[in-house]
């Protein structure tokens, strides 16, 4: 009776967090949002730290600079890509749309849907439906909106760093018990360590992915190659789905403006085997040597992370859940949970 009664609580406790989480995301995205990049900073300036001979030469102050410096161009030049691309995309809206109707039509002669009656009604809801110029203004106001937001988001990441050095003293006074306060410092040390290893080479792998599919697109002659290859980049965070979408899209690009399949399936398979071999051979070591999740409990936590805080969630789906499997992990009741979440059973 005891554990059943364990279990409801439990249960309802699970529910009443898991709303709290989706109706407050416009206040918990940004806040995490700017944990992860003081992370991604961190990280970034102890790897810098470790260079055989510059990194011991380096003060802390300037490692930390020139990580932000990194970071902070990194969105900036998203952000003037798509200002600049903005015109264009939109004055080449309508080319486009005609090129896609001709490559789905050309798709129906191939199979045999031409001899459909109902062929010419595809085609005008076809044209009813998918209208290029509209998606496109769309796109650009929310990614407009998402650039605003990620100014509150450096807000937080820049309060976050000041406060890094008071952070030890907050620790020590948070209980008079010295046992309590190494327990919590020693689970402290176990999230930096880790979380800030994965995100720091989880950056400088996106930037290699981002910088060879821009040298496959550019050799293609593909539309937008920089901004294609900088949104490449940010989606290798997401795990797994990054990957599809990082290959799809450039792609689907290719189709409407080449109209070509062996331009398109060149540009396919380069930019597949590019994700291959970063995803296969540097992935893996990342995954499972820095954050210790097993893949199952990744692609899990990607749904329901997705689910609670929209694209924001599926960025933040790995560091949130290792955090959690760290957590879970020094309580007796939550073990058997961190368990499952890491890889072969190693906590």
């Amino acid at each position: 009776m005891d554990r059943l009664r364990v279990a409801v609580h439990s249960t309802v406790l699970i529910l009443i967090i898991g709303w709290v989480l989706y109706i407050g995301k416009s206040i918990f995205v940004p806040a995490v949002l700017g944990a992860v990049i003081v992370y991604v900073i961190v990280g970034l300036a102890e790897m810098l730290g470790r260079l055989p001979v510059v990194g011991t030469r380096l003060p802390v102050q300037l490692r930390n600079l020139f990580s932000v410096a990194v970071i902070g161009l990194a969105f900036f030049l998203l952000a003037f890509l798509i200002m600049a691309n903005k015109e264009r995309a939109l004055a080449l809206a309508p080319q486009y749309q005609q090129s896609l109707l001709a490559a789905i039509q050309q798709v129906a002669v191939y199979f045999g849907v031409e001899t459909e009656p109902t062929w010419a009604t595809l085609r005008q809801e076809l044209l009813a439906q998918v209208n290029l110029q509209r998606l496109l203004t769309s796109l650009a106001a929310s990614v407009g909106s998402i650039l605003v937001s990620f100014v509150v988001v450096f807000l937080y990441a820049t309060f976050l760093l000041i406060e890094r050095r008071t952070f030890d003293e907050k620790l020590a006074n948070l209980s008079d018990d010295p046992k309590r306060v190494a327990r919590v410092r020693g689970v402290i040390e176990a999230i930096n360590r880790r979380i800030g290893s994965y995100l720091a080479l989880k950056t400088l792998l996106s930037l290699l992915l981002g910088v060879v599919s821009y040298g496959v697109m550019r050799l293609c002659g593909l539309e937008f190659a920089a901004l294609w290859a900088v949104l490449t980049a940010f989606l290798n965070f997401v795990p797994y789905v990054g990957s599809v979408l990082g290959v799809a899209l450039p792609a689907l690009m290719a189709v409407v403006q080449f109209q070509e399949p062996g331009v398109v399936l060149t540009l396919f398979l380069a930019l597949a085997a590019a994700q291959f071999a970063i995803g296969n051979f540097l992935d893996p070591y990342v995954m499972g040597n820095s954050l210790n999740l097993s893949p199952f409990a990744i692609l899990v936590s990607l749904a329901v992370w997705s689910e609670l805080w929209g694209i924001a969630g599926a960025f933040l789906a790995v560091p949130i859940t290792a955090i959690l499997a760290i957590v879970f992990s020094e309580f007796p009741a939550t073990r058997p949970l961190a368990v499952l979440l890491s890889m072969g059973g190693r906590k």
